[in-house]
């Protein structure tokens, strides 16, 4: 098994597969809106907003790790870590803690004081898997956020 590597441009058609992947597990098969040539555009070029490792077994993709950079008002420069995913096939295999590590450390390089994510509060492997890593699963917070309508809707109510 090799280690995680940064990923390349050639390697969004595997990544957009994984993310539907990850979609259907988590019951919300319409919701990705991007497209293979979006995360192109978006994660390669002069000013990539993400960036995104990968995890292969027998030359083939099984994991990513897709983070950015975030500020926060009490601890300066964090990085989100958007999504870690590992194909159902090969969960298990130690991808995950492996994608886990790249992360960790490509943070530490950047000198930020947090990683930060989100998980859902059913999928309980990941939150033993997280748990495990030394992550403090806060289930106290809740997400919120406005979709396009829901932007849409506060505007005009302006």
């Amino acid at each position: 098994m090799n280690q995680p590597r940064l990923a390349v441009i050639q390697d969004m058609p595997r990544v957009i597969e994984l993310i539907q992947e990850l979609a259907t597990f988590e019951k919300e098969t319409d919701a990705v809106e991007i497209t293979q040539s979006d995360l192109e555009k978006d994660g390669f070029g002069t000013n990539p907003k993400f960036t995104c490792f990968v995890s292969e077994l027998e030359n083939r993709i099984e994991g990513i790790a897709l983070v950015y950079p975030r500020y926060s008002t009490w601890k300066g420069p964090i990085l989100h870590l958007e999504d870690l995913i590992v194909s159902e096939k090969s969960r298990g295999k130690g991808l995950g803690t492996q994608l886990l590590d790249a992360v960790v450390k490509h943070a530490k390089q950047l000198g930020v004081k947090r990683v930060s994510w989100e998980v859902l509060d059913w999928n309980e492997p990941a939150i033993k898997f997280y748990e495990s890593k030394g992550a403090n699963v806060m289930r106290d917070w809740n997400v919120a956020h406005l979709n396009e309508k829901g932007i849409e809707n506060y505007l005009n109510q302006l």
